[in-house]
């Protein structure tokens, strides 16, 4: 299901015996764009930690209720590596997150260096000198600050970052919501992460492949808009962009076809 990240703020999160807390922000790997965590707000219960939830450990999450359920017990949530309040996710720390929990780590079937590592994105610029050199994964970021980046299109800017719309079975981000006020006023459009080139850190902004006339004609997309797989069909037709369910079908079937032993 299609939901915007900013609803999810706020869902209380329940484990295997009792409520943990609330979430907060995301955590999202800007390469593949999914979430890869989830900050809660543990309030009074873990005091000065920054508690992260892989999907992984999500059951279900259930918007009649605002809840979402953690196949985990509060003791080993609270028995899992301890990362401060405000500081980087380290190389390290996600080494014994995977550990602790026996789950295989996210950047299972790529390399290292592909994942911590790559000194020509430009999202690397603009770094703490210490996050650089406790090894921070470089391409981790939240959605509360991304929330506050710049839209350029290819022949200028156009906009904001203004949410994101998060697929709740594949914790992928399907679009970022972008508010273009400033060009056309109360319009807000959905560019999906697959039209983006890159994202400058340094510069606070998000650099699309696409032209700000290009943006201004796309359905407008709205707290009404249902997103429905029309509406979706629509978007990718405009922008003369394969759509992502067809894309992913053919890879799953090619990954099928891999495994076939003839």
């Amino acid at each position: 299901m299609l939901t915007k990240a900013y609803s999810l703020i706020s869902y209380e999160l329940d484990s295997l015996d009792g409520k943990i807390g609330k979430v907060k922000d995301f955590y999202f790997d800007d390469r593949l764009w999914k979430i890869r965590y989830l900050i809660v707000d543990t309030g009074k219960w873990l005091p000065g930690r920054q508690v992260l939830l892989s999907p992984q450990a999500l059951s279900r999450v259930n918007d009649a209720t605002d809840l979402i359920t953690v196949a985990l017990t509060r003791k080993q949530i609270e028995d899992s590596p301890s990362l401060a309040d405000h500081k980087p996710v380290s190389r390290q720390f996600e080494d014994a997150y995977y550990c602790h929990y026996g789950w295989p780590p996210y950047w299972t079937g790529l390399s290292i260096e592909s994942v911590y590592s790559d000194s020509s994105n430009e999202s690397h610029k603009g770094m703490r000198p210490n996050q650089m050199e406790n090894g921070a994964d470089q391409h981790l970021r939240s959605t509360h600050e991304v929330s506050r980046y710049s839209i350029h299109a290819i022949d200028g800017g156009i906009g904001h970052v203004e949410d994101f719309i998060i697929d709740d079975d594949t914790w992928k981000i399907r679009y970022l919501v972008v508010n273009i006020s400033n060009w056309l006023a109360g319009k807000n459009v959905l560019i999906s992460p697959e039209w983006i080139e890159r994202i400058s850190v340094f510069e606070s902004e998000v650099f699309l492949g696409l032209s700000r006339e290009e943006i201004k004609k796309s359905p407008e997309y709205s707290e009404e808009t249902l997103l429905t797989r029309d509406y979706e069909a629509r978007l990718y037709k405009h922008y003369h962009r394969p759509e992502y369910w067809v894309n992913e079908l053919l890879t799953e079937g090619s990954s099928v076809l891999n495994k076939v032993v003839f």
